[in-house]
C-alpha cells in the first residue's frame, strides 16, 4: 500500500507545524524522513496515523482517501505506528505485549508470534519477562514486534533510535530492512539519526519548518549540500 500526502497543513491549536507538506511513500518501499527537532517530523507521523488530523490537504492510502478517517479505522486498513518512546505496557510480559498487538487490531488474525521471534530472537528468550524491566533497545524491538502482530501493510516509525545504544540501533535498522525485503512491508521512518536511515534505505526527504525542502538518495543530497544546510551533517 502506498501513502500519498498532498499539501497537508496541520498543527496544535493556533500553532501550525506542517505547512503544505507533500510526499509519497511507495508501496513496498522504505522512505526516511530527516530533519532537526521541531521541524514537523513527528506531526507528519501523527497526521498519517490519524492521531492529529490535518486542517487542510489530503492523505491517501492505496486508492482510498483516508484524510477524514479516525486512527482506529486507519489501523484496520493496515497502518501501524511505533511511537517515539516505544509505548510498551511495562507491567505486561513480552508475550502479553505481543498478543495485545494482535487483539488491538480489531480483526480476527492468525498469530505471527513465530515470525516475530524469527526477526527478534531476543524477544523469544524473554517471553515471560515484564516489558518494563527490559533495556531501551529490547523495548524498541518489542514495540516493532507488537506492530507486526497486527499484520500491517504500512509501518510508521517515529524516532526508533531514541535512547538506544548504537550497536542495537544498527541491529534494529538491519532487521527492519530485512522485514521490508522479505514481507514487502511499506515503511516510513522518521529520524535524526542519519546513519540509521541509510542502513535501511537510500531514499529520504528532509523536512524544514513543516515543508519538504529536499529529497533524493544520499549521494544526490550530499551533492546538493542539503544535508549540511538542513542537518549540519
Amino acid at each position: 500500500m502506498d501513502i500519498i500526502v498532498e499539501s497537508v497543513h496541520a498543527g496544535y491549536g493556533k500553532a501550525e507545524v506542517l505547512r503544505g507538506l507533500s510526499l509519497r511513500l511507495p508501496e513496498r518501499g522504505v522512505l526516511g524522513v530527516l530533519g532537526r527537532n521541531g521541524m514537523g517530523k513527528s506531526t507528519l507521523v501523527r497526521c498519517i496515523a490519524g492521531l492529529n488530523p490535518p486542517t487542510s490537504g489530503r492523505i491517501t492510502a492505496g486508492s482510498r482517501d483516508i484524510t477524514a478517517l479516525e486512527a482506529h479505522e486507519r489501523a484496520r486498513l493496515g497502518l501501524t505506528t511505533v511511537v517515539q518512546g516505544r509505548g510498551v505496557f511495562p507491567n505486561l510480559t513480552v508475550r502479553e505485549n505481543l498478543e495485545m498487538g494482535r487483539i488491538a487490531s480489531g480483526r480476527s488474525l492468525p498469530s505471527r508470534l513465530d515470525e516475530v521471534v524469527s526477526y527478534f530472537p531476543r524477544l523469544g528468550e524473554r517471553m515471560s519477562q515484564k516489558a518494563g524491566t527490559m533495556s531501551g533497545g529490547e523495548q524498541q524491538m518489542l514495540a516493532i514486534g507488537r506492530g507486526l502482530m497486527t499484520h500491517p501493510k504500512v509501518m510508521l516509525l517515529d524516532e526508533p533510535s531514541d535512547g538506544i545504544m548504537p550497536v542495537l540501533v544498527h541491529q534494529i535498522a538491519d532487521i527492519l530492512a530485512r522485514i521490508n525485503r522479505e514481507s514487502g512491508l511499506t515503511i516510513l521512518i522518521v529520524e535524526q539519526n542519519v546513519p540509521m536511515i541509510f542502513r535501511m534505505t537510500d531514499r529520504c526527504v528532509i523536512i524544514e519548518k513543516g515543508q519538504v525542502v529536499a529529497s533524493g538518495t544520499r549521494p544526490e543530497l550530499e551533492a546538493s549540500n542539503a544535508m549540511h544546510e538542513y542537518l549540519a551533517v
